[in-house]
């Protein structure tokens, strides 16, 4: 009879989440923008109680980092339209160069006895896909930020109200103190987690920009731009962000070019990923490596690509609430690493 009770709890819980998750769907057009702003307003959280800390009025501390952020979108989105209307006049350049290339391509295999025909190389050989490639990439980034208004207002309120959450959650939960504390452990995480992938984003994005310079490809500060946004998306970002980049020192370069940039973003992200990163994040995020790659594909699937950008942090408040609960403490335990179960079977 118990048993049966179970069977039904489980299966009353995972209807209730498919729900759940096809309301989101659903209902995108609303919960991507209110995700965008959230996102927004707890990497800004963090300059914010900083400057609080150095009595710096709230008010004041959340004007000049909106001011900070505003002036930073304006400027890259002006130096993103001035470099595509650069590489229109550069266009020709590139194409002779890539001619160039098909043909020395072609006398090469004619000298071992195959043959491949000119336009078909010419076809492969387009200089204007690579820029394509990621004029779609910035345009679906500009299709997130299409409600900029909604967005900015929605990260700006939820900023106003930093102070008032807490106090307002340990009102409604009087008595329970329990789970207001692990709803403090859902925003620290979050927050050190989202703090610490800015910081390492913008230091993968700078040194990148400063390769591609010494090498000599153009529009390095593009490439940068793509590898500081891409960075937050866990194991395929940085791997999507260099794409573009080593197909256009193709274009520019040549194969000699694609060696660089390639050597530059593998050193530069080993350096990061592999040193930089696992150090500063200290504990790390609780996730196993498996768990990280399965929830940027299950939330990008519900949310596009907010939902790739958030993977890690929601499925780290997940983590965390099942943790709570003896029935789903062993989701949790799935969900987790390695380390993490080898210490509750050592504890026990």
């Amino acid at each position: 009879m118990n048993t049966d009770k179970n069977y039904g709890s489980v299966a009353l819980n995972f209807a209730a989440f498919i729900i759940i998750i096809a309301g989101i769907i659903y209902a995108s057009s609303i919960v991507t923008p209110f995700m965008m702003a959230l996102f927004i307003s707890i990497i800004c959280a963090q300059p914010i109680l900083w400057m609080q800390k150095k009595n710096v009025p709230q008010g004041l501390a959340i004007t000049i980092v909106f001011l900070g952020i505003v002036g930073v979108i304006f400027g890259f989105g002006e130096l993103i339209a001035n470099s595509f209307s650069s590489f229109s006049e550069d266009a020709p350049t590139y194409e002779k160069n890539l001619k160039e290339m098909g043909n020395s391509v072609i006398q090469f295999f004619r000298e071992y006895g195959i043959y491949i025909s000119t336009d078909k190389m010419s076809g492969l050989f387009d200089p204007s896909k690579v820029m394509g490639i990621t004029a779609g990439f910035l345009g679906q980034l500009g299709g997130i930020m299409g409600n900029a208004f909604t967005i900015f207002f929605l990260a700006l309120f939820l900023l106003l109200e930093l102070d008032s959450i807490p106090v307002k959650i340990k009102a409604i939960m009087k008595g329970a103190s329990d789970k207001v504390s692990y709803l403090s452990v859902i925003g620290k995480s979050i927050r050190h987690y989202l703090s610490i992938k800015t910081v390492t984003s913008l230091l993968t994005g700078v040194l990148i920009w400063i390769c591609l310079a010494i090498i000599g490809v153009d529009y390095a500060i593009i490439w940068a731009l793509i590898a500081f946004l891409l960075n937050y998306i866990p194991n395929i970002g940085s791997i999507i962000a260099a794409i573009p980049a080593v197909l256009f020192s193709l274009v520019q370069l040549g194969f000699a070019g694609v060696l660089w940039t390639t050597a530059s973003f593998v050193a530069v992200n080993m350096i990061i990923g592999s040193a930089v990163e696992p150090k500063m994040m200290g504990k790390g995020m609780g996730l196993s490596t498996f768990v990280v790659f399965l929830s940027l594909i299950f939330w990008g699937f519900v949310m596009g690509t907010v939902g790739m950008f958030l993977s890690v942090p929601l499925t780290m408040t997940i983590k965390i609430m099942l943790e709570q609960n003896p029935k789903t403490a062993w989701i949790a335990i799935m969900l987790g690493t390695q380390a993490e179960a080898e210490r509750i079977v050592d504890n026990e």
